[in-house]
């Protein structure tokens, strides 16, 4: 497997020698499953941005339209104007900038904004997606979901989750080899919650070492507060920091390299403790 992964204007390292990477979620929706709008202002944005710098993180990654099940879309403008201001105020901030988003105008936007990488639930199906990032150096994290947010968990379906979710993931690889992307600029994400069971979620984190050797990238994990945590310990999403510092420990001893998380100090500081151990 790559030992780095290039991020636009970073080159991040993913061997298993290294400390697995935290990726910390700024999402900037007035309906964020997880902090009900908390940092929707531009202000506390960038207050949350800092206080995440200083936590440690690797990765900021910006979200402008939740995703949460059963979440509406938003227009083209509307994530825009959430999104840009950001950009643009954190992008000499000396982290790499990831944006979560599955729209090729936003993706440019960014990317020519300073934005490093682009994290995309769709699997850059949208037309033009491939398109917009195929000639530069961003980092592109390549997710599997079934179906939509508004439908995803409606009965969610496999004959092998593991195996559904890896065809998945190899044809989307496959895509953007096609299109002449350098491997070292993937990394892949089971989706964890996108139109998948508490068991499928449960199968897809003990396989995180089989699909990361299957398809030889670096795996990302993204448990935080999610559903599948709520199920475990019949808690809200307010009381799952703990479960969720669990998940992302499992992820990594299962061979993640980097998780996406809420509670970044807390888990840099279990990741550090953990990486230490295992050295």
């Amino acid at each position: 497997m790559q030992t780095h992964l290039q991020c636009g204007r970073y080159r991040l390292r993913v061997d298993a020698t290294a400390r697995p990477l935290v990726m910390g979620i700024l999402n900037i929706t007035p309906d964020s499953f997880s902090d009900a709008g908390k940092y929707h202002a531009l202000d506390s944005a960038i207050s949350h941005a800092e206080e995440m710098i200083a936590a440690g993180v690797d990765i900021i990654d910006i979200g402008g339209e939740s995703t949460r099940p059963g979440s509406q879309p938003v227009s083209l403008l509307d994530e825009l104007a959430r999104v840009m201001p950001l950009v643009y105020a954190l992008r000499d901030c000396g982290k790499p900038l990831s944006i979560d988003t599955y729209k090729p105008e936003v993706m440019r936007e960014a990317i020519a904004a300073g934005a490093d990488m682009i994290n995309d639930i769709n699997g850059f199906r949208a037309p033009g997606a491939l398109e917009a990032v195929a000639e530069l150096d961003c980092a592109l994290c390549v997710m599997h979901m079934q179906k939509d947010p508004q439908s995803m968990q409606l009965k969610p379906d496999y004959q092998d989750v593991v195996a559904d979710v890896s065809a998945f993931l190899r044809e989307r690889i496959n895509a953007m080899e096609q299109m002449h992307i350098a491997r070292d600029r993937i990394c892949i994400d089971p989706g964890f919650g996108f139109g998948k069971s508490l068991a499928h979620n449960i199968a897809l984190l003990k396989n995180i070492g089989q699909l990361q050797s299957t398809l030889d990238l670096p795996l990302l994990a993204g448990l935080s507060r999610k559903t599948m945590i709520g199920a475990i310990l019949d808690k809200p999403v307010e009381h799952r920091m703990a479960g969720s510092l669990a998940g992302a420990l499992a992820s990594v001893a299962h061979g993640a390299r980097i998780v996406r998380v809420h509670d970044v100090a807390e888990t840099v500081d279990a990741l550090t403790v953990w990486h230490a151990i295992n050295q």
